[in-house]
């Protein structure tokens, strides 16, 4: 179930959505230019060296380094709990990761005001950040991409707007277009981030999706959009439950 867009039109400009998706394309193409890999090592999460100080040196010819040379995580290592969210790991990352942003991020905006909307979005990507760091704090993988402050967005989105109509394109057995209301798009990919990531409870992989994240995300989008100031221009979907 792949959302094409909602059908919630804004009050005003989506600025911050802009802004950030801008920024967020262009440290992927400094990515580009850097290396993926040597990019996520040396500015990703890395929860080994944020909670252990672990002080590792990655090398080898996989990262593109000359025999010798390595690259050491950015310190102070707390600073990465900020870049890895503007950092990705290839094109259908961040493509995917934009897209929701716009499809919902203008409307949760326009709910919020700007300066309120970024500091909720930094703040649900912290979040995001530390419960993954609670599953797993060992882990020597580096933790990229901005999926958890979008998932804070979608579940204040779930809040603010849950009976928006999003159309849809479906795959399950013919490829097709469905409008459903917010509260099924969106807890259906919840229901699968909390599955997926159940699944992936004690397998030790060498990466992957950091599903923590995406839960921890959206729960505390869902609980802090009660904290921020709304504002409800007139219409029927546009409405915070109470």
């Amino acid at each position: 179930m792949i959302p094409l867009r909602d059908e919630n039109p804004t009050h005003s400009t989506p600025v911050v959505t802009i802004l950030l998706i801008l920024a967020n394309v262009l440290a992927f193409f400094y990515q580009l230019s850097f290396g993926l890999e040597r990019s996520a090592f040396g500015f990703g999460l890395i929860p080994a060296e944020l909670l252990h100080h672990a002080d590792y040196v990655f090398t080898g010819t996989r990262l593109g380094l000359p025999e010798g040379y390595g690259i050491r995580n950015l310190e102070p290592a707390w600073l990465t709990v900020l870049t890895s969210m503007f950092l990705h790991g290839n094109w259908l990352h961040i493509l995917g990761n934009m897209w929701y942003l716009w499809i919902f991020g203008n409307n949760v905006e326009d709910s919020m005001g700007k300066g309120k909307f970024l500091f909720f979005y930094l703040l649900a990507g912290v979040g995001a950040a530390a419960a993954q760091l609670l599953l797993t704090p060992n882990s020597e993988v580096p933790m990229v991409g901005a999926s958890g402050a979008i998932a804070g967005v979608l579940g204040a989105y779930l809040v603010i707007f849950p009976g928006s109509r999003v159309l849809c394109l479906t795959t399950t057995f013919l490829i097709t277009t469905l409008e459903l209301p917010a509260y099924v798009v969106l807890g259906f990919w919840f229901v699968i981030q909390v599955i997926s990531g159940l699944g992936a409870l004690g397998l030790h992989q060498a990466g992957g999706v950091a599903f923590g994240a995406h839960v921890g995300g959206f729960v505390l989008g869902w609980l802090l959009v009660r904290l921020f100031h709304v504002h409800r221009p007139p219409g029927p979907r546009y409405r915070l439950r109470e």
